[in-house]
């Protein structure tokens, strides 16, 4: 293990991880940024909510924007994988494999990652997202699929409560269930039936780009829509913060105060990873207020710079 303490260690380098890197290197702290490149913002084919790119940007252009200007401050950046974190001392103990690191306080930002559809290979995801095809967030999106036949993938509380923020775009739509038939309570169907939703039961297989739409089976028979959005959950990325013992929310998300610092004193959180708006901008605006709260709360233990 070295003997030398970074000021802050950010786990994660997305857009709330990059920013945090670019505020704290310009505070002059000495701090290290851990990359394993799952940033889903880089699954973005073109970003049109971003302000300050009118014509939008896309999502692996903008996270290179953002890691040349980190290192233009000297944020040192290293693309590896956290494995674990712990507190043994005053200081944080950082492993990635067989490497440990020090750090006086720690940032995560490991984000969430979206369930995909099952039987759909990589290939053929990655693909149909870039394309438009297949699309995640209709926040984020859903002004593209505006008056487009829309699928929804997914049932329950959940699959009707996107169905129907997507229904403010497109009076085309329709849930389809991921496996047999749908999961819905009378309160759901009298919403999806209001809303002129149409249902479909599952389950969805053989996912195929036909003719310039994404297609695959159904109970009802082979369908193809301009855009499917999965409802289908994600998985927040929120083990680092257990295995150091900082509290969770049941569905995983890390507990942060107002300055986003954890349970744990010294160990901070922002990003998609807390909850939020899992938004670019929100990210962002955590990150700023996260690296201004470890700024201030390292001053005090420390001289200020000559």
């Amino acid at each position: 293990m070295s003997e030398h303490i970074d000021d802050c260690i950010i786990v994660g380098a997305g857009p709330a991880g990059l920013t945090a890197a670019i505020y704290l290197a310009r505070y002059h702290l000495g701090i290290r940024l851990f990359d394993c490149g799952t940033s889903r913002a880089s699954w973005i084919p073109r970003s049109h909510n971003h302000a300050g790119f009118p014509d939008g940007i896309n999502g692996e252009e903008l996270l290179e924007r953002m890691r040349e200007q980190a290192a233009k401050f000297g944020a040192l950046r290293e693309p590896k994988r956290v494995t674990d974190l712990s507190k043994p001392d005053d200081c944080f103990t950082v492993t990635c494999g067989e490497e440990t690191y020090r750090a006086r306080t720690v940032l995560l930002a490991t984000g969430v990652v979206n369930n995909r559809p099952e039987g759909m290979d990589d290939q053929l995801h990655d693909e149909a997202l870039s394309r438009g095809l297949l699309r995640y967030c209709p926040v984020c999106d859903g002004y593209e699929v505006t008056d487009k036949r829309v699928a929804v993938i997914g049932t329950s509380d959940h699959g009707t409560a996107e169905a129907q923020f997507v229904r403010t775009f497109t009076a085309d739509l329709t849930l389809v269930s991921p496996g047999g038939d749908h999961d819905l309570s009378d309160q759901c169907s009298n919403a999806l039936d209001k809303a002129g939703i149409a249902r479909v039961a599952g389950p969805c297989g053989n996912f195929a780009i036909e003719n310039g739409q994404l297609a695959f089976d159904t109970a009802e028979g082979r369908m193809a829509f301009d855009s499917v959005y999965p409802a289908l959950g994600s998985v927040i990325r929120s083990g680092l913060a257990k295995s150091c013992g900082a509290s969770v929310s049941e569905d995983g998300s890390i507990e942060v105060t107002d300055h986003l610092e954890t349970s744990v004193p010294g160990l901070y959180a922002a990003g998609d990873v807390v909850v939020g708006l899992d938004q670019i901008g929100h990210a962002m605006g955590q990150a700023g207020v996260a690296s201004t709260a470890i700024r201030n709360a390292l001053a005090q233990k420390r001289p200020l710079r000559r």
